[in-house]
């Protein structure tokens, strides 16, 4: 079975194809970042645009890297939420107007389950069940994971995500758009010991998390007239503070569920101190740690492309395009048995 992912969530347009018995055949993608630095976030309506005028030449160009005609798939999968609404619509109209035309099922792909699932795309693979961090901008939750679609969040964020919680004290140290990836190459430069920051919540019982009591604290402490230094070395505190809080609360609920294998996915989680910290974790334990390769922890079409492929047996004819800003994990149905 060959699947033509479609993503288009937020800023990166991509396309890619994955086949079931050759693997991940072609991945393409288009990051908006220049098209939204000079606003210092993302802009919904100029994302929208621009996934419309980028869509097509990258499925043309995922084809041609497949070396594969657009007859030879066997169906189309889209983002279909959570995400920006307008965003949403595009892939998920391209995507319906593709499987149209071409007869195909269409298959809509919860955007967390495909992060969830891409480390699946990776050698050695997780099997199930497992524990999976998911840390993104949008979203932080551990789930456990008995199987495609057989998932059960165990703890969540209950205010700012740990992705945005990076690029808020990012905006507070001045950094560039995107803040995550400025504050983790400042925090490089930072030297250790000079400022610590608490562990939320990590001193009560329980697996959820509160990060926005930290970039409060990120705020008061920030001197008024903070030199290059003083920011590197508060952007090294802040950071590490955040990887130990995750690692606290990886290790409860891996204790917690009774699973042996971790998997850590969405965009945080290309952060090497933050993979680094849970390396040194697992090893001593003996949990099996599981990563995608960066390039597929941030929004991408290849893990849209296998979760399609994972849900193909919930393919169908296609119909009304079907997308939701928000989209809760916990309402994913367990797909019929193929």
């Amino acid at each position: 079975m060959r699947v033509l992912g479609i993503e288009t969530s937020c800023d990166e347009t991509a396309v890619a194809v994955y086949d079931s018995e050759h693997g991940l055949r072609s991945h393409a993608l288009h990051s908006q970042i220049a098209l939204h630095a000079p606003y210092g976030g993302v802009v919904p309506e100029l994302a929208s645009r621009d996934h419309v005028r980028r869509i097509n030449p990258l499925i043309r160009k995922a084809l041609a890297d497949a070396d594969l005609s657009a007859a030879e798939l066997n169906a189309v999968a889209y983002t279909a939420g959570p995400g920006l609404i307008g965003a949403l619509m595009v892939g998920g109209a391209v995507a319906a107007g593709l499987a149209t035309a071409l007869n195909l099922p269409l298959v809509a792909v919860h955007h967390m389950e495909a992060h969830l699932l891409a480390p699946m795309l990776e050698t050695p693979r997780p099997t199930f069940p497992f524990l999976a961090l998911l840390v993104s901008g949008g979203h932080t939750q551990l789930v456990a994971v008995e199987g495609v679609g057989r998932y059960a969040v165990l703890g969540e964020s209950l205010d700012d995500a740990v992705g945005e919680a990076f690029d808020k004290v990012a905006k507070l140290l001045g950094l560039p758009y995107p803040g995550g990836p400025a504050l983790a190459q400042r925090a490089e430069r930072g030297k250790p010991g000079r400022f610590h920051f608490p562990r939320p919540m990590t001193e009560r019982p329980g697996l959820d998390f509160s990060f926005s009591g930290l970039k409060t604290a990120v705020l008061t402490t920030l001197p008024r007239d903070a030199s290059e230094q003083d920011k590197a070395d508060i952007a090294r505190a802040f950071e590490e503070s955040v990887a130990d809080t995750l690692v606290i609360k990886c290790e409860r609920a891996l204790e917690q569920a009774g699973f042996d294998s971790l998997v850590v996915a969405g965009g945080v989680g290309a952060n090497l101190r933050l993979r680094a910290a849970l390396q040194k974790s697992a090893a001593p334990s003996g949990i099996r740690l599981y990563f995608p390769r960066r390039e597929f922890c941030t929004d991408n079409a290849a893990m849209i492309a296998y979760a399609g492929w994972a849900r193909r047996a919930e393919g169908r004819a296609p119909g009304p395009i079907a997308v939701r800003a928000r989209w809760p994990l916990s309402e994913l149905r367990v797909p019929p048995v193929a």
